[in-house]
């Protein structure tokens, strides 16, 4: 930068044309905006002094202002001062440029005045263009649009492909993601790591194992190079389906590992309760000096939540807003529910009064589930009055301020409760549990009577339930406040999705195969204790992954310490 300075200092002492000046100027801006050893700062100051920017220079700063750490939507404005003050029109490469400026900032509408201006201009057949159009709708999530521009291209090159493939991935239209894969492969065009990953993203959507181990011995097998992105994203999926060792293998395999490997790391490792693992990863990654980022400390805050951490948590705090990082709602859940879950449920309240953003009703909801846990009936009405307002047909608050009031043994306030829901009808979501069997994924619901092989199925719960009652077991009846009577109870215990999807993998799998179950709420009580039984008395590993995180039960014992 220092000679670029001093070639700009000696451009300016000699009194060169208009047009030299220009040309010689534009070069200049355009190197600092691009080069890695520019400075983007440098660029835009030259850039405005100069006479007549050639369409080199504007394309230029357009593509350098969107490649900076936090872009904002400069790139954009500058390509409509460049429609605006009448420049000769911007070509190919402008378009592009802007409309990855666009999918950088998921600017959609402006994406869409950009794509309208493709068409006027005349360039709407161009292959580069069209393929920056699938990619600026791929990730502005709008896949509809990006498949209708996509079957435009008469000849797609492997970054449409990509692009497209990884905007249904994105949205979880995981079938579409893989026929179009499937389409790509038939079209005799190779996959790189870009594709890769976007089909691993679509795995971990789906939460299938099955699909992912397919997709990594592809890549091993077409020996395609397993980078950084293509790293990470195998990291992520095989985590957040169950696999954490190799996850962890993977980790330790990539030679370079940046903010979002480290990230995707602390994540996993947290969701199966690895809390001292996930601490000391953050370590790790400060000793490597990976600069961490919010989605870091989301990591790092979840992971003392879910093993209540009060004083590592507080200072986890204390350190994001030392670095600069504004909380977001999710960092504030995050600090509230590790409150809640120590008790500490007055402090959680204050933080939350004290947000610096409004609180949404995830974090209301945590705050009721905390007073539910310590049994605050006053505070418990007072905020489930707040989030009753926000949400009014949300069955979920109304199920929470039901058993707030059966823990404090209010059962006419409770009816009153059940009561208004039945009044409003509003219901309860039923609960989902799957389980993948050669591939096949398995849904149940409870007490489901639709699988084709139910009648078997009941069997095999009833020796399952058989065998638990013979070692002392006992059902837990609190844990369902329905209305019903106590039989009644005990057999909506013993068909609760989460069962029937571990008795169907007892029944269809032999050990050492591992029963992964996937389940769509919050696993209960009674059935946590249940799968402890079995995982002793059967002598099998099972991993049940429910909203919040990984319950992994060996020889009666779950890695969460009944703890979640």
């Amino acid at each position: 930068m220092r000679v670029l300075r001093q070639i700009h200092a000696h451009v300016l002492t000699r009194f060169l044309p208009i047009s030299a000046l220009s040309f010689a100027l534009s070069k200049i801006a355009a190197f600092c905006a691009l080069s890695a050893v520019g400075d983007i700062a440098y660029a835009r100051r030259v850039f405005s002094r100069i006479p007549c920017p050639n369409i080199f220079c504007w394309n230029a700063m357009i593509r350098g202002c969107s490649n900076v750490e936090n872009p904002s939507k400069e790139s954009i404005y500058l390509f409509k001062k460049l429609i605006r003050k009448g420049y000769p029109g911007p070509n190919t490469f402008t378009l592009s440029f802007v409309l990855k400026a666009c999918s950088i900032l998921s600017a959609s509408h402006e994406g869409w005045q950009v794509h309208t201006r493709v068409l006027r201009s005349g360039f709407g057949s161009s292959p580069f263009v069209q393929t920056s159009l699938v990619n600026m709708y791929a990730k502005c999530e709008e896949v509809w649009d990006a498949r209708l521009v996509f079957d435009e291209i008469p000849e797609r090159n492997l970054v449409a492909w990509s692009a497209m493939i990884g905007g249904y991935a994105r949205v979880g239209l995981v079938d579409a993601s893989f026929g179009l894969f499937r389409e790509m492969q038939m079209a005799g065009v190779v996959p790189d790591q870009v594709t890769m990953a976007s089909i691993v993203s679509a795995c971990t959507c789906a939460g299938s194992l099955y699909l992912g181990r397919w997709v990594h011995v592809y890549a091993e097998k077409k020996k395609i190079e397993i980078d950084l992105e293509l790293g990470t994203a195998l990291i992520n999926m095989y985590a957040k389906c169950g696999w954490i060792e190799k996850a962890k293998a993977i980790f330790r395999k990539l030679s370079v590992k940046d903010t979002k490997a480290w990230n995707s790391m602390i994540v996993g490792l947290a969701l199966h309760g690895l809390s001292e693992e996930a601490l000391k990863a953050f370590s790790m990654m400060e000793e490597a000096k990976v600069k961490p980022d919010s989605g870091t400390f989301l990591g790092v805050l979840f992971t003392c939540g879910q093993s209540s951490l009060v004083s590592e948590g507080r200072r986890f705090w204390s350190r994001m807003l030392g670095f600069g990082t504004k909380p977001s709602t999710e960092h504030y859940g995050c600090m509230v529910d590790l409150l809640c879950r120590a008790g500490l449920v007055e402090e959680a309240h204050t933080l939350v009064q004290n947000m610096a953003i409004s609180p949404n009703p995830v974090i209301w909801r945590k705050l009721l589930m905390g007073c539910n846990k310590s049994r605050m009936l006053e505070r418990g009405e007072l905020i489930a009055e707040r989030l009753l307002e926000l949400e009014p047909l949300n069955a979920e608050n109304y199920v929470l301020l039901s058993s707030l009031y059966a823990s404090v043994s209010q059962w006419e306030k409770m009816m009153l409760v059940r009561a208004k829901m039945k009044e409003k009808r509003i219901r309860p979501i039923p609960a989902c549990s799957s389980i993948e069997v050669n591939g096949i994924i398995h849904e149940f619901t409870m007490g489901d009577r639709s699988h084709p092989e139910a009648k078997e199925l009941r069997e095999v719960l009833r020796d399952i339930s058989d065998r638990i009652r013979g070692v002392g077991y006992k059902p837990s009846i609190v844990e369902i406040l329905h209305q019903v009577i106590n039989e009644e109870k005990e057999n909506a215990h013993g068909e609760h999705s989460v069962r029937l999807a571990i008795a169907y993998g007892l029944w269809k799998t032999k050990a050492p195969a591992v029963i992964r179950v996937v389940n769509s709420i919050r696993i209960c009580g009674d059935c946590h204790e249940v799968t402890k039984i079995i995982s002793k008395i059967y002598e099998r590993e099972i991993i049940v992954r429910d909203r919040v995180w990984f319950h992994k039960f060996v020889n009666g014992s779950c890695t969460c310490k009944d703890h979640w």
